[in-house]
């Protein structure tokens, strides 16, 4: 039998109050799920917020509807709505009302292991087989997940929650209201080698990781110490699954970095930057505030000027792309034989390449 995910009822004013939008209709309606809008029956809240989905705004069973003021005006439609400039941010706000997380009783599991040292709140929860290492400290109302390794000296703040598995080494700092999702590791070495003779010596990478209040790392994604100073995620900043940041990077407050971005080291981005999936950004450069970096786009110089920026080729077909693939290897040949016609052109003479003068 499936797992059912427990919902809060809400009356739609005490709802609307909540998110900040403007209720239009019965506040009396008891909201108990959300749902899309072709999917949402009588006890239901959906949302518009792509006017692609508009189409089912007429046959939607929702009891009421999160929309903006100008899709709401040209909608005749006795159902509750609720206004507001962003409805998807609404919604997702609704949805944290309706669908709040299971919060375990406050305490330590028998088969955790406390060092003596550490420093725990008395309304933390440290789940089975978690470990907690010398002189570590986990804030108020703080949950360590089953099988969570937290390192010496380490620093959480309140309100944070470690999913099960999580590794913290030693003196990372997690800020307040921090979410780290199962798999995550937070302060490995950073790859930092030097070689002599053909061999690498290992540089210690005596930096930490430091994650300011309000920042969400998904599954298995690794953030590296620095090798001197510290790698740092600023404020609110909030990083996909299986993405790699590398030593000495600075994420900046607000950030979005999407699964499977990679980012070698000492790289600064922006505040408010976008880095979509797959991205990948070379060491020691840096990202303009705001910037937008598209799905699969390699970085390989800084970007200085916020805007969007891509660097691949959207599909098509096989057979086309191998054509494409061919001709792209003769482009260095043909610059060089326009090149020659144009110089030719100029100065009157007969068109010479530079591929036959060598």
């Amino acid at each position: 039998m499936a797992t059912m995910v427990a919902v809060r009822p809400w009356k739609l004013a005490a709802l609307a109050e909540v998110i900040g939008a403007t209720l239009e209709g019965d506040g009396e309606i008891e909201i108990r799920g959300a749902a899309p809008l072709d999917r949402a029956g009588a006890n239901d809240i959906a949302f518009l917020s792509d006017p692609k989905y508009r189409v089912h705004l007429e046959t939607t069973q929702a009891a009421a509807v999160i929309l903006s003021p100008r899709e709401a005006a040209t909608w005749t439609t006795s159902k509750a709505r609720l206004l507001t400039a962003n409805p998807y941010a609404a919604y997702a706000r609704a949805a944290n009302c309706l669908y709040p997380e299971a919060q375990p009783p406050a305490g330590i599991h028998p088969t955790a292991t406390v060092a003596s040292t550490a420093q725990v709140a008395a309304d933390a929860v440290i789940g089975a087989h978690a470990t907690i290492g010398e002189q570590a400290v986990i804030g108020a109302r703080t949950i360590i997940g089953a099988g969570c390794a937290v390192g010496d000296q380490v620093m959480i703040g309140n309100d944070v929650r470690l999913h099960p598995r999580v590794v913290i080494y030693p003196r990372c700092v997690i800020g307040d209201r921090c979410v780290l999702h199962s798999g995550s590791v937070i302060g490995a070495d950073g790859f930092g080698f030097a070689n002599e003779d053909g061999r690498w010596i290992k540089i210690p990478q005596i930096g930490r990781v430091v994650l300011h209040n309000d920042v969400e790392i998904g599954a298995n994604t690794t953030i590296d110490r620095g090798a001197l100073d510290d790698t740092i995620v600023e404020e609110g900043a909030k990083i996909d699954n299986l993405v790699q940041i590398g030593h000495n990077c600075i994420v900046g407050a607000h950030a979005a970095i999407v699964g499977c971005a990679g980012i070698a080291g000492s790289v600064k981005i922006g505040k408010y930057c976008r880095i979509g999936g797959a991205a990948m950004i070379g060491g020691h450069l840096s990202i303009a505030d705001g910037a937008v970096v598209a799905a699969a786009t390699p970085v390989f110089s800084s970007i200085e000027t916020p805007g969007m920026y891509s660097g691949v080729y959207p599909v098509q077909p096989h057979r086309q792309w191998q054509k494409n693939a061919v001709q792209l290897r003769q482009l260095d040949t043909l610059y060089k034989r326009v090149r020659a016609l144009e110089k030719a052109l100029a100065d009157g003479t007969p068109a010479e390449s530079e591929n036959e003068k060598d």
